[in-house]
């Protein structure tokens, strides 16, 4: 993998991925943020050596390079997950190049389900804490320990200051910011009646396919991390409706602005 990924950071350097600061991932139908960053290069992912190709349709694959707030950042626009087809190190792989460009924190959003049913559809959830359903770890590879330490330590692996700017913000910016414990499972079906009981009964607020692979190796690498859901359906087991995945799509761009106004204020105080 070391091989894989000097090739990866050499290709982004020659065309022009100079020291981003900030990395940022974008989950399922949150891709307004590009239109506010301003974009010195971008790459669609099936040109980068060694590079996962994105298969879900309103994922775009592009990886940008710009500016936000008057920090230099480097954006993934479209991610990867495990009901894809991929490993969990093929999922994680862009995390490991960002650290490598030159990023010392990460920002992810995704969209989730409410377990919670205090939450409701549109809102935001900040990541406190997060449950790994998908069955395995991205760093459980041989080798592991030439990229970092095996033994990861994932007391906090959402940064304390970093999610207390982000609950300042809200409140400055009239924004409801709840706080919670995401479930990561593999998907790609949604859950079931008694599935969405279990998951309420282990402590998750709220539900989704990705991002925890993520968050995991970038505490492995000593990334600052944050992570906030949209929130887009209700999983109400005593009343669950069939969910329409283009109706999360648009409660999704729907919801969006809000976390825009909250990244890029973020970003501004780092």
């Amino acid at each position: 993998m070391i091989k894989y990924i000097e090739e990866t950071v050499n290709y982004l350097h020659n065309k022009g991925f100079d020291q981003p600061e900030v990395g940022i991932i974008l989950g399922t139908g949150l891709g307004q943020l590009i239109s506010e960053i301003n974009i010195i290069r971008e790459v669609s992912y099936n040109h980068i050596p060694n590079f996962p190709t994105a298969t879900v349709e309103f994922h775009k694959g592009k990886l940008i390079f710009g500016e936000l707030a008057g920090k230099k950042v480097i954006v993934m626009q479209g991610r990867f997950h495990l009901y894809e087809g991929y490993t969990l190190q093929d999922v994680t792989y862009p995390v490991r190049i960002m650290e490598k460009l030159g990023i010392k924190t990460l920002l992810v959003s995704n969209a989730a389900g409410a377990i919670n049913l205090n939450f409701k559809k549109g809102e935001l959830m900040l990541i406190d804490d997060h449950i790994n359903l998908q069955g395995g770890s991205p760093l459980a590879f041989k080798g592991v320990e030439q990229l970092g330490e095996r033994f990861t330590d994932m007391s906090a692996p959402y940064d304390d200051a970093l999610n207390s700017k982000f609950e300042a913000l809200a409140q400055a910016n009239d924004i409801k910011l709840h706080k919670g414990v995401y479930a990561s499972v593999v998907g790609p079906q949604l859950e079931t009646r008694a599935e969405y009981r279990m998951l309420k009964i282990i402590g998750a607020d709220a539900v989704g396919m990705s991002t925890v692979p993520e968050i995991i190796v970038a505490n492995h690498l000593n990334l600052k991390v944050a992570a906030v859901s949209v929130l887009t359906d209700e999983c109400d087991p005593d009343n669950l409706e069939p969910v329409n995945i283009e109706d999360i799509i648009a409660s999704a761009v729907q919801a969006e602005p809000k976390m825009i106004v909250l990244f890029k204020q973020l970003i501004s105080s780092l």
